[in-house]
């Protein structure tokens, strides 16, 4: 029997978790997609499963939410019993609500940190002190480019990704004693149901801002992820354009304030 090594992905039922569990399948790995929603994650078995490039691969899914730590952390114990550690971890489950800082409710900025941050969080919490006994794993934050500069319109989304900045800066240093690996993604729009959602609720600022970027498709994003992964990057930035923006925000510093002004400034002139 062929050792194929297994991948675990949260919010693996859509979007760029859907696509790498596909890019996953034709590397030759076991992937198991955890979400939600059961439907979502049978058609997403059904579509991964056209990608094995071995009849030994396993694909497979558990619904759970993690937010609930309980839940997920009852879950993920009997899966790991069932097939052992994950060699790689993608904390792909996110969301994103856009709307002015004054319009957003209370419950929408805890809703958002406790499915982009805690729910990172959890699965991390859940599995690392496995793989520190083992000695061994990558674990992947899907961030956003909303991690690394306020974007206007983004007041809970960015804080919520700005914490999983932080988080796996941290890991980073304390877990690679551990021979654990950990790697951040910032893509930038990403053709997604997720952004299909928000459209409609950004500000005009946003989309004008965000309009000058080239949004990519959920399979070239998750192809950039598993190139940095195989050149042992920590950051990893989908696109030219991400590449070329957050080296020039780490370049200019400060100076990304006032040209960020500028932007809106343009934007409101504009509406």
């Amino acid at each position: 029997m062929e050792n194929h090594q297994l991948a675990l992905i949260t919010g693996g039922s859509s979007g760029i978790g859907l696509a790498l569990g596909k890019a996953l399948a034709r590397e030759g790995y076991n992937v198991c997609l955890l979400a939600r929603d059961q439907e979502k994650l049978k058609i997403g078995i059904q579509q991964i499963s056209h990608h094995i490039i071995s009849e030994e691969q396993h694909i497979e899914a558990l619904s759970c939410d993690v937010t609930n730590y309980e839940d997920l952390s009852q879950t993920l114990k009997e899966w790991t019993q069932k097939r052992g550690v994950p060699d790689l971890v993608i904390n792909s489950a996110g969301v994103t609500y856009p709307d002015y800082f004054q319009n957003l409710e209370l419950e929408t900025f805890h809703w958002l940190m406790d499915v982009n941050y805690f729910g990172t969080l959890h699965v991390i919490y859940c599995l690392i002190p496995m793989m520190i006994e083992r000695g061994s794993g990558t674990i992947v934050n899907i961030c956003s480019q909303a991690g690394f500069v306020g974007v206007f319109g983004y007041s809970g989304y960015s804080a919520s990704k700005y914490a999983v900045r932080g988080l796996s800066d941290v890991l980073r240093a304390e877990m690679k004693p551990h021979g654990i690996k950990i790697a951040i993604v910032f893509p930038p729009d990403t053709q997604t149901p997720q952004l299909e959602f928000e459209e409609p609720l950004k500000p005009e600022e946003t989309k004008a801002i965000a309009g000058s970027t080239k949004t990519l498709t959920a399979d070239q994003v998750a192809d950039s992820i598993l190139f940095g992964l195989k050149k042992n990057k920590y950051v990893i930035l989908p696109g030219f354009e991400g590449k070329l923006f957050y080296r020039l925000v780490g370049l200019l510093g400060n100076l990304t304030y006032p040209i960020m002004d500028w932007m809106v400034r343009r934007a409101q002139k504009n509406k």
